[in-house]
């Protein structure tokens, strides 16, 4: 039975993303930061698609050990992974440091899930597919470093720039991991989901409650923010399709400026300095 892999798999994407690949056959690793609140909603998957090879295993993005001890599970059990959504991810509203000094929305965002892909991809062979969550809002990031790592971003901290920040990072590290591994059959794409009602967008701000009420009834559905992400997954359309960026089940022309990006080069170098401490031989050479 083929594997699948989907980062925070409980919540309103990841847990449509997580029904389809279940639905399609797949052995499913719902990959949660709280296992205990995820049990319910794996059972709930069991029953409805008929899968009983759906499973819950902990996940922290935001501890690279976890990252590295999620992956050695994996390792452990499985000879091959076939589907890894990188899914997960987080608004912080502020800023909070993680055991490894990195800036949480950073290291769960991008950090975590680069150390997990490049942990993983030892059990990927050609036909193998990566999603990476991304967003339109890749548009407004600005990579500083080692500010990006440390504190999100220059100045102070202000969420939505930080958020961009990342998705910048994970669009560009799509971008260069595709090209990385093209001639092994492996496919990396990246998503943008549009604006979606969950639990990422927090109202805070005194008028926030109003435009709560205007604003989540215009916006999609975790379903339908999902879809674009689950076409990539599982079509056969897209057999072969790499190094591109998704909307609406469309490839986006990202343009130069970002498919070889003046600093994509430089953000794989120092990212690595960073995981190096979890990177054996083996997977030193890309």
């Amino acid at each position: 039975m083929k594997v699948a892999i989907i980062t925070g798999a409980d919540g309103g994407m990841g847990f449509e993303e997580t029904r389809a690949v279940a639905q399609a056959g797949y052995h499913t690793i719902m990959a949660c930061y709280s296992p205990k609140l995820a049990e319910p909603k794996c059972r709930q998957l069991i029953e409805e698609t008929g899968n009983s090879h759906i499973e819950v295993i902990g996940l922290d993005l935001a501890s690279l050990q976890s990252v590295n001890h999620f992956a050695g599970q994996i390792r452990d059990r499985f000879t091959e992974v076939h589907l890894l959504m990188n899914n997960a991810g987080t608004m912080e509203t502020g800023r909070h440091i993680t055991v490894d000094g990195l800036e949480r929305t950073a290291s769960v965002n991008y950090v975590g899930p680069y150390l997990l892909t490049r942990l993983l991809l030892p059990l990927m062979k050609a036909g193998a597919r990566i999603v990476n969550m991304a967003s339109c809002v890749y548009l407004l990031g600005k990579l500083d470093f080692p500010e990006f790592f440390e504190k999100g971003r220059k100045g102070a901290f202000w969420r939505i720039p930080v958020y961009s920040n990342t998705k910048l990072a994970i669009t560009l590290f799509t971008m260069s991991l595709a090209k990385k591994v093209k001639e092994k059959g492996i496919t990396v794409n990246a998503v943008d989901p549009g604006v979606v009602n969950t639990g990422i967008i927090r109202m805070q701000m005194f008028f926030d409650p109003i435009t709560d009420l205007v604003f989540r009834p215009l916006i999609r559905t975790p379903r339908q923010g999902a879809d674009t992400a689950i076409h990539l997954l599982l079509d056969n359309d897209v057999t072969g399709q790499t190094g591109t960026f998704n909307r609406s089940r469309k490839i986006i022309n990202i343009g130069e400026k970002y498919t070889n990006h003046r600093q994509m080069e430089d953000l794989w170098k120092q990212t690595e300095q960073i995981v190096l401490p979890f990177l054996n031989s083996e997977l030193l050479d890309m």
